[in-house]
């Protein structure tokens, strides 16, 4: 079985090691959405794999952390790519929840990056 949740953050950034001609080394923002992908086995007497509430609970220090920041000034994250926020976002979660097989970061909604862990 597998959930999903997805959480939203807004947040400005700059990507610092681009050329100064590059429209992303100056500093912009963007409407994040991060989907956040479990799987495991039904409780069958739940009826969850995760409760949603668990979710967002463990998510919590992630939104307190990036949302209305500058991301290059949070530990971690000085060179903020979609890639790099992914990662970084995984390595959090992971020690809460172990069932979680995915985290996707939009920056728009056109454009993700996906890690798995490996």
């Amino acid at each position: 079985m597998k959930i999903s949740q997805a959480f939203k953050f807004e947040a400005a950034h700059r990507l610092p090691n681009l050329p100064p001609t590059h429209k992303c080394s100056r500093v912009h923002g963007h409407s994040y959405r991060v989907e956040v992908q479990l799987d495991g086995r039904l409780d069958p007497v739940t009826g969850f794999v995760v409760d949603f509430s668990d979710l967002e609970e463990a998510f919590l220090g992630i939104i307190k952390a990036l949302d209305h920041r500058c991301l290059n000034e949070v530990e971690g994250l000085e060179n903020p790519t979609a890639e790099n926020i992914v990662v970084w976002i995984w390595e959090r979660l992971k020690r809460k929840l172990h069932q979680m097989s995915s985290v996707r970061v939009y920056e728009t909604s056109d454009c993700w990056a996906e890690y798995d862990g490996r």
